[in-house]
């Protein structure tokens, strides 16, 4: 039954480390074949590699704890415009348009785990974790994905009064 409400946003429960629906829908997202513990394995690995980082490191304004870099690091992967293709008299185009709050939170969950997936190997903890604190830092491949969605969405400005 096709466009039938699902109830997920009600039934999410927060994850059992941190208490947090946000991380608890990312490792919804990273989890393959209904193997939730393997997913949460990877995660909870990946935010205990970014602890110890942020342990040794000794930089002035590093955040707080591994789920602060997580926030960031969706933060800034989440796009504002992207491109949607309209047909128009016969042609196509690509018309930029606002991104809804709910879609770029998924977008950034989407980018990030695709840009650690796409690097072979290491183990996914690891891979997880130097892709999220690229992100924080705005650097790495999800944000380069970003970037490029925003370019394209400049690059055809000029299409913009076709959204509705």
């Amino acid at each position: 039954m096709a466009g039938r409400i699902t109830m997920s946003e009600e039934q999410l429960r927060p994850d059992p480390r941190y208490n947090d629906i946000v991380l608890s829908k990312f490792i919804n997202c990273v989890m393959h074949d209904g193997k939730k513990n393997a997913a949460q394995r990877c995660v909870y690995g990946a935010l205990d590699l970014i602890d110890e980082r942020l342990a040794k490191s000794d930089a002035e304004e590093k955040p707080e704890n591994a789920l602060h870099v997580f926030r960031i690091a969706i933060e800034n992967v989440m796009p504002y415009v992207e491109v949607r293709s309209k047909r128009i008299g016969g042609a196509n185009y690509q018309v930029p348009i606002q991104v809804k709050p709910k879609r770029r939170q998924s977008l950034a969950f989407r980018w990030i785990i695709s840009a650690a997936r796409g690097e072979k190997g290491r183990p996914m903890a690891q891979r997880l974790a130097d892709e999220l604190i690229a992100a924080a830092k705005n650097e790495g491949k999800a944000m380069a994905t970003r970037e490029q969605t925003h370019r394209m969405a400049e690059a055809n400005k000029a299409f913009s009064h076709f959204a509705k």
